[in-house]
């Protein structure tokens, strides 16, 4: 069906019962066609007629399946991988481990994480060895084939745990505390100290997986020229095809990266998964691989979102005027860094809330884990540090005596307002919106 075609079905029938009838844009957006009219999107046909092609509806002559074995621990050395046995499985096609990755590492800033694990496992999602079958079934059987010797490592789950100087670290000899971020503004312990109620608060948030109804799926295939072609579920196809460049150590002018129709992102398809260990397969065999994480790969093996511990202190004078805001904010980043950077970056720029506040400090730590890794989710950080900001609001002013609605909006930023990091903000609507959602839900203010 031509791209026209889609332009030319109606969404709408004036006078038709039951359907609503589209206002022209008013005058000052008559340039802009598309504001204030509902647009079709150009893949909404070819998915109610089931002709979008998904991953899963691919398939190529001659191709295999490929299956990753993960590790039984959290936290353990390993001391022998033998996959003999699996390739004695009829079948099996071919059997990798880490010595057969040129460069095992990757990861959007840190580069933590190995295409499988080599020396170490650091939790029960790390690939250890992989195979490619003529059948996910096949695979699955050479996968209990596989023989690895570890010598278990004591755990660390908690991130509070994982900040002590004793802990055992996971990233040795790196501390287990990898990023941080400080901001400052005012004096805050000045204005505590003068602050007719000090408010002192702690909140977690728990890791979140995305579950997509697509779980993570590639394809890989070599031409007869060295170029490599993945097919895949990643959203970020630049970073993906720079990582396989760097990981398989080809110019990255032979690497050529097709995103497939996604069946849900959220940000946990940000970046590659399986995507390296389908072209050393598919390299070593001359034939198309496959992969498709399970559901459980995709809970153990795949980002989630941050769990949080947040610690809130503020001061506040008698009229609810809040002076004085401290924010210690400790993510749990799992095994591996991953977005936890930028994740952490957010969190603390935006963890003093949209309230204009003289007097800030913020802290932000991200801990390694034994732990799945966490991510890219919808907001990084922000979801997580905007429940807690407003809770504790709420309970200032429960405190306090006023109505929430009041507090916020004398606290609220304002046209002109500096941020914690000295930022004039502009265009700034939020006591209005307030006002507004306040009217349409029939909210009335309580004076104290």
């Amino acid at each position: 069906m031509e791209r026209d075609v889609i332009r030319k079905v109606p969404l709408v029938k004036p006078g038709e019962p039951g359907m609503i009838v589209e206002e022209a844009p008013t005058e000052e957006l008559a340039g802009y066609p598309s504001v204030g009219r509902r647009i079709p999107r150009r893949d909404t046909i070819f998915q109610v007629l089931g002709q979008l092609k998904y991953i899963n509806d691919l398939s190529f002559p001659g191709m295999l399946y490929a299956k990753v074995l993960r590790s039984r621990y959290a936290h353990a050395r390993i001391l022998r991988v033998d996959v003999s046995k699996a390739l004695e499985v009829p079948g099996v096609v071919a059997a990798i481990t880490a010595d057969d990755i040129p460069v095992n590492s990757f990861g959007p800033s840190l580069q933590d994480q190995p295409v499988l694990a080599k020396d170490k496992v650091r939790h029960m999602g790390d690939g250890i060895a992989a195979v490619a079958a003529v059948s996910e079934q096949i695979a699955e059987e050479a996968l209990e084939k596989i023989v690895v010797e570890y010598e278990p490592l004591p755990v660390v789950l908690d991130p509070l745990e994982a900040m002590r100087e004793d802990a055992p670290r996971i990233h040795e000899p790196r501390s287990n505390i990898y990023w941080e971020w400080h901001i400052r503004k005012g004096d805050v312990e000045k204005a505590l100290a003068e602050a007719h109620l000090v408010v002192q608060e702690r909140y977690r948030t728990q890791m979140v997986e995305h579950v997509s109804m697509e779980t993570h799926s590639s394809i890989a295939m070599w031409d007869a020229g060295g170029r490599l072609t993945v097919w895949c579920t990643v959203g970020r196809i630049t970073l993906a095809r720079t990582d396989l460049a760097r990981i398989l150590q080809v110019p990255v002018s032979r690497v050529r990266v097709v995103s497939t129709q996604l069946g849900g992102n959220f940000g946990g398809k940000n970046e590659i998964t399986i995507e390296p260990v389908l072209a050393i397969l598919a390299k070593k065999t001359g034939r198309p691989v496959k992969g498709t994480y399970s559901r459980k790969e995709e809970f153990i093996a795949s980002t989630t979102r941050h769990p949080f511990i947040m610690e809130y202190t503020s001061g506040v004078t008698a009229e609810g005027r809040i002076i004085a805001r401290k924010v210690r904010l400790i993510a749990d980043g799992g095994a591996y860094c991953s977005w936890s950077e930028t994740t952490l970056g957010k969190a603390t720029i935006l963890s003093a809330g949209p309230y204009d506040i003289p007097n800030i400090a913020l802290d932000g730590y991200v801990v390694y884990t034994n732990k799945p890794m966490t991510g890219a989710m919808r907001g990084f950080g922000a979801p997580q540090v905007c429940f807690a900001y407003e809770s504790h609001m709420d309970t200032i002013a429960h405190r306090l005596g006023m109505d929430p609605l009041q507090i916020r909006l004398l606290n609220a930023y304002d046209e002109g307002s500096i941020s914690a990091t000295g930022q004039i903000l502009h265009s700034v609507a939020l006591k209005k919106t307030l006002l507004a959602a306040a009217e349409r839900f029939g909210w009335e203010v309580k004076e104290r």
